[in-house]
């Protein structure tokens, strides 16, 4: 009996997700009410309470269920063990754009993500957890980068941190225009393309190389 009620605990929960995903991609974050989720679900305001403590809670777990397929790829990147580190991050990104451009549930979110969620009053405590996450990422990147110079793949001189900034900013750049205007360029089929003009900035600007005089604490 516990066995089946975990179950439908767990089902419910995924009815959820599944309605705030609709409502919040037909409407925008701000303008979908847990109401409007409930009703989209077939379940009452205190079901999804049960679930989620408020809607800042239920996007991110929304944006939590992406994360999943890619930490294997980012873990290999980030492991001191991983002789191809730059080759991992590369067909990371790869897969990434891949993904957002051929899998409707994937560019659903991230069109959420990107487009149609507003940081209101009512969504600051997603806006805190949105710079948590990319605090944490830009670290992640920076880790890898870090074990692909030591592998000999970018300069020894690369400025770690502007480079991972720099880095997560073009491929945020990249997916941000593609879901706005997609038309203006095949993502799936230009993915590599796209991935190496990132990863060639990090191995050839000089605006990324940290200067003679910092390095010895001039």
């Amino acid at each position: 009996m516990a066995r089946r009620t975990k179950e439908e605990a767990l089902e419910t929960r995924s009815k959820i997700l599944e309605a705030a995903e609709q409502a919040f991609y037909e409407r925008g974050v701000a303008r979908t009410t847990l109401a409007d989720i409930a009703a989209l679900a077939g379940v009452t305001r205190g079901a999804i309470y049960w679930h989620f403590s408020n809607k800042a809670e239920l996007v991110q777990a929304m944006l939590d269920s992406l994360h999943e397929p890619l930490d294997e790829m980012a873990k290999a990147s980030e492991s001191e063990n991983e002789v191809d580190p730059l080759g991992c991050m590369r067909q990371l990104l790869i897969h990434l754009f891949r993904q957002v451009a051929i899998d409707p549930k994937t560019r659903r979110i991230n069109e959420i993500l990107f487009h149609k969620c507003e940081f209101t009053d009512e969504m600051c405590d997603l806006r805190a957890q949105r710079q948590v996450a990319m605090v944490d990422c830009n670290n992640r990147i920076e880790l890898a980068l870090s074990n692909a110079i030591h592998r000999q793949q970018l300069p020894e001189t690369l400025d770690v941190r502007r480079a991972a900034i720099s880095l997560h900013a073009y491929i945020d750049g990249i997916l941000g225009q593609w879901l706005l205007v997609p038309n203006t360029f095949e993502l799936f089929k230009e993915a590599e393309s796209w991935v190496d003009t990132g990863l060639d900035m990090l191995r050839f600007s000089p605006a990324l190389l940290i200067r003679g005089d910092i390095r010895k604490g001039v």
